[in-house]
């Protein structure tokens, strides 16, 4: 009879000693591949399954100290939708994918160009005029085999929001445009989902995370009606450091909601200002 996968996995875990002298029980990705395919199951369901026993896979030793063994199981199991793959998305679901976020829906029906290179971490010169939700996909797959994606190359409307965004935990804002993004609010709302805000200009950005009950979009930008399609960025541009700096924040807000360690931004913006070195916080009124 085969050994359980428990067993399977005590038998290829390693003592690790960790900087401040606490010692833990690891797994290396090797022996977590090999009794995923010995037993026909996931790469993610072993990781989780040496995780319920105590035993870190490599991977995520570095996260322990931050969100524990619980909180990686969370992030394994949860399932992030990222609203679009360019400058700001590309970054976030790198990140998400290294975290360990067990599923990633990618939307955007968008393709690489060269005025993409300066900032979005997913183009290169090679893959000009590639889809980007594809790109990233493959991206993903050589960064953590234990996270799958799920590719929708489709513009998000009032139409097909409800559809691409049901089933996420938390739906994360990649996009470009205002319209977009309070289409994306309202399908949020809706559905009872958790929107992790994020944009940028020049060397500004700002986010705030929505749960349903939540102020929102509104108490930024004001009625949906009266704004333009585009804001400032058109103007002053998108260097390679902001879209950074916004989505790492915004991948934090991520774990702080699928954990539940850590306090959200909600109802409030983070205005990061970048070239005057500041940080500034607005409470919303409802």
């Amino acid at each position: 009879m085969r050994k359980n996968i428990s067993q399977q996995i005590d038998e290829r875990t390693v003592a690790y000693t960790e900087p401040d002298g606490h010692s833990r029980s690891v797994i290396n990705l090797k022996a977590v591949t090999s009794i995923a395919r010995i037993n026909k199951i996931s790469i993610r369901d072993v990781e989780i399954a040496a995780l319920e026993n105590n035993i870190v896979p490599w991977r995520y030793v570095r996260n322990m100290g931050t969100i524990g063994l619980d909180g990686q199981i969370k992030l394994l199991n949860s399932s992030v939708t990222v609203v679009g793959a360019g400058g700001l998305g590309g970054t976030i679901i790198e990140l998400l994918a290294r975290q360990g976020i067990g599923h990633i829906t990618v939307i955007d029906n968008d393709r690489f160009g060269e005025q993409n290179l300066n900032r979005q971490v997913m183009s290169t010169e090679k893959n000009m005029g590639k889809y980007k939700a594809v790109v990233a996909s493959k991206r993903v797959a050589q960064i953590n085999a234990a996270v799958s994606v799920t590719v929708s190359l489709e513009r998000i409307t009032k139409g097909n929001a409800s559809r691409l965004l049901k089933g996420a935990d938390v739906v994360v804002d990649g996009l470009d445009n205002l319209p977009s993004r309070f289409v994306v609010e309202s399908a949020c709302r809706r559905l009872k989902i958790p929107f992790v805000h994020g944009t940028i200009a020049g060397f500004c950005g700002q986010l705030t995370t929505i749960f349903p009950e939540d102020a929102g979009l509104s108490c930024i930008y004001g009625s949906s009606e009266r704004f333009p399609e585009k804001g400032i960025e058109v103007k002053i541009g998108n260097p390679s450091a902001t879209p950074a700096v916004i989505a790492a924040w915004q991948v934090q807000e991520v774990v702080k909601v699928i954990t539940g360690i850590g306090k959200p931004l909600r109802n409030c913006l983070l205005l990061l200002d970048m070239m005057e070195g500041t940080a500034d916080r607005i409470e919303f009124n409802r």
